[in-house]
C-alpha cells in the first residue's frame, strides 16, 4: 500500500475535513467545530482556483479557523441569544417567588415540599407539615424558604 505523501493533500481532503468537522458539530454541539468546517471548506474552494503548497494550505486553514472562532465569540458575546424560557434548565430557580405547602415539616432547618410529582428539599425555619412557605432563593438545588405570614 503506497504512503500518502503530505504533498498530495488537495481540495478533496479539505472538503472531507470540512464534512468531518460538520458531523462533529452535530454530535458535539457547541458552535466550535462549525467554524473549523467553514475554514476547511474555504481552503478547499480556494484550491479550485489556485494551487497552494501544503504549508500555505495548513497556514491558511489555521488563520481562517482562529479568525472565525474569534469573530464568532466576539459576535455572540455582544448579541446574546434571547429565549422566552430563560430558566428552562434551572428548575430550582424557576420556583423562586412562589408559595407552596410543606409536605414534611422543617426540622433542624430541613424539610420537604411537593411540587407536581417531585419532592424538593427545603431549608428554612422550623415549621410544621402543612404550613405555607414562600421560596426566596436556591442553594445547590435546595430551595430556601420562609414562612408565609
Amino acid at each position: 500500500m503506497p504512503d500518502i505523501a503530505l504533498e498530495e493533500i488537495g481540495m478533496w481532503t479539505w472538503w472531507v475535513l470540512a464534512a468531518v468537522f460538520g458531523i462533529l458539530e452535530l454530535l458535539v454541539p457547541g458552535v466550535f467545530f462549525i467554524w473549523l468546517a467553514a475554514a476547511a471548506a474555504v481552503v478547499g474552494a480556494l484550491l479550485l482556483v489556485v494551487d497552494f503548497p501544503v504549508t500555505v494550505q495548513v497556514a491558511l486553514f489555521a488563520m481562517l479557523s482562529v479568525a472565525a472562532v474569534w469573530a464568532s465569540r466576539r459576535y455572540f458575546s455582544r448579541h446574546a441569544i434571547e429565549t422566552d424560557r430563560p430558566l428552562l434548565n434551572q428548575r430550582a430557580q424557576s420556583y423562586v417567588g412562589r408559595t407552596f405547602t410543606l409536605e414534611q415539616p422543617i426540622h433542624n432547618g430541613r424539610g420537604k415540599i411537593r411540587i407536581g410529582d417531585t419532592f424538593w428539599l427545603v431549608q428554612g425555619p422550623d415549621l410544621p407539615a402543612g404550613a405555607n412557605v414562600h421560596v426566596t432563593g436556591t442553594e445547590s438545588g435546595i430551595l430556601i424558604v420562609e414562612a408565609v405570614r
